[in-house]
């Protein structure tokens, strides 16, 4: 019951985080995007004791990291690549709790093509805007295409729908976000960024608490 309380909670604070996007209001936003995250982390700890360890605390970890992450970037732009890099850590502890999930070959190579493919088509645009925006920007922007690539292929490896689901949609937020900032603004992006990334972090939390 705790669980479906936290769950919830956290649905509706995604609900004033995504009418904070849509005002542009940063009291909103200050409540609802930190707020999710700490009712999914609270729902992730409390609902995955049946959970190996080893799977259970590297996705916990993620939760923790993607929280810093969200509080460094609703902070100025000066700590923009300091939430890229909290980001980047949290990709990294996903792949090593899917990695302790276990993966088939034949789906693991499927999931680096598909990666690859993607990464061809809408990462290198995103690398080369933000290069040009700032040539510092190539190294930190391009390792982060690299981890979240990655995290996806792992993802499609374990051939679990909830893991899958979760990565894809993880990889879909953050294209939009850096499409929006280094390639084209178009007004919609900000909300599908949101809406996408809390999907994909709920999806991480569902698959402990359904084990």
């Amino acid at each position: 019951m705790t669980v479906v309380f936290l769950l919830l909670l956290a649905a509706a604070l995604a609900l004033v985080d995504w009418v904070g996007v849509v005002r542009d209001d940063r009291r909103l936003r200050w409540i609802g995007q930190p707020g999710t995250m700490v009712a999914l982390l609270a729902a992730a700890v409390i609902g995955s004791d049946g959970v190996a360890d080893g799977v259970r605390w590297w996705i916990v970890a993620g939760l923790v990291l993607s929280l810093a992450g969200d509080v460094l970037l609703l902070l100025s732009e000066r700590w923009f690549v300091a939430g890229l890099g909290s980001f980047l850590l949290a990709h990294i502890a996903y792949i090593v709790a899917m990695q302790q999930v276990g993966t088939a070959a034949g789906r693991l190579l499927a999931g680096f093509l598909a990666a690859g493919v993607v990464g061809v088509v809408v990462g290198r645009p995103i690398v080369r805007g933000a290069a040009a925006r700032d040539r510092a920007m190539r190294v930190p922007v391009g390792a982060y295409l690299v981890a979240i690539s990655v995290m996806v292929a792992v993802a499609i490896g374990t051939g679990e729908p909830w893991l899958v689901a979760a990565a894809a949609l993880f990889y879909c937020s953050d294209g939009i976000l850096g499409w929006n900032r280094f390639v084209e603004n178009r007004r919609w992006m900000p909300l599908a960024v949101m809406v996408s990334y809390h999907l994909a972090q709920a999806g991480f939390v569902a698959f402990l608490i359904t084990r």
